[in-house]
């Protein structure tokens, strides 16, 4: 059971906004369309898109307003279950997620994650789409 066995490419990066409708502005202006807009809990969260580089921005959370900015960098997993048992035998890999995380409103069915931290303290989020 390799790692890369689950995980496809990169799925998104997630950049927290100060102000979403701003936000969401300024990516239009770059030819980024609103790939899907949810909300988690009381705050909104939308995904943007422009070709294949998804970036996902919320409200909620702090923004650091320089560079360094970006929270996560998010990797697509098929199997998100695999994929968790598969990172936690890595020697050397911190695990920030006792359990996968799950989001239902996001997407048609949800989405299942969890998160590593890198040599950098950059979070790395491995996250499946829920096809049903």
């Amino acid at each position: 059971m390799a790692l890369t066995d689950y995980v496809t490419g990169i799925q998104h990066v997630g950049i927290p906004s100060k102000d979403l409708d701003v936000t969401i502005a300024f990516y239009k202006k770059l030819g980024f369309k609103v790939a899907g807009l949810f909300h988690n809990g009381e705050n909104r969260c939308a995904f943007l898109q422009l070709g294949n580089y998804v970036i996902e921005t919320w409200e909620g959370d702090p923004v650091v307003e320089k560079t360094g900015a970006i929270n996560h960098c998010s990797l697509n997993t098929t199997d998100v279950d695999k994929a968790f048992e598969a990172v936690k035998k890595l020697d050397g890999v911190t695990v920030l997620d006792d359990e996968i995380q799950s989001i239902p409103s996001f997407w048609k069915h949800g989405i299942r994650f969890f998160n590593i931290l890198g040599p950098n303290h950059e979070k790395i989020e491995f996250c499946e789409k829920l096809a049903q």
